[in-house]
């Protein structure tokens, strides 16, 4: 859930904190789909902060892959992981200079990584369709416009924030399997604290073609 390298400072400042800013345990968005995390599975989490949604995939038993920009934040996902007795690939990257290799990991996770304008998420929805394998699932989760009324977390600019439109036509190339608007309180650290108006996508990438 952390921003491209131009924003890298403000992340590590952010992260520099004995605390896990938004917690050591996964979102609930994942323990809700957890029979779609298979063990032995590939995974790429993207931007994925302090690792707590990486460890968890890997504690179930996926090959776990997880980029951020942040040093400090890779720095606290790390000693998470090894006080799981976990192992991750982290990587320090920025998303938008990420190589979205083709076809390579079964499952993409996004958590909140709602920092992209209009024109950066187009190109890194387009990259985690790329690396899915065919047959593989894209599991993203983030707040919708609503959410800038609670001001429990996530962006002020509602450019930022997804709705159920922007989702299927972003990923109609994909077959949606869940596209849920809701609201619900979250208690995930000091950084998601409260109700909140949030959206699932899970979707499938076609067996053949879809992405191309």
């Amino acid at each position: 859930m952390t921003n491209n390298m131009a924003g890298d400072s403000m992340w590590d400042r952010r992260y520099d904190t004995p605390d896990y800013v938004f917690g050591t345990e996964p979102a609930a968005f994942l323990t809700r789909h957890v029979e779609l995390l298979t063990p032995g599975a590939t995974a790429l989490v993207v931007a994925d902060g302090e690792g707590r949604n990486s460890v968890f995939l890997a504690e179930r038993g996926l090959q776990v892959t997880a980029m951020d920009v942040s040093e400090v934040g890779v720095g606290k996902a790390r000693r998470l992981a090894a006080d799981r007795g976990t192992s991750v690939d982290f990587r320090v990257a920025d998303i938008l200079s990420w190589d979205w290799e083709s076809d390579a990991y079964d499952i993409v996770v996004a958590v909140f990584i709602q920092f992209l304008d209009p024109h950066q998420r187009a190109r890194v929805f387009d990259g985690m369709q790329r690396t899915v394998r065919p047959g593989g699932r894209l599991l993203l989760h983030g707040y919708r416009p609503e959410q800038i009324g609670y001001a429990t977390g996530g962006p002020s600019d509602p450019t930022h924030l997804y709705d159920e439109t922007l989702l299927s036509e972003s990923f109609a190339a994909m077959s949606i399997d869940v596209l849920d608007a809701y609201d619900a309180t979250l208690q995930e650290g000091a950084g998601h604290a409260g109700m909140s108006a949030l959206i699932d996508l899970v979707a499938t990438r076609p067996a053949t073609g879809g992405t191309e």
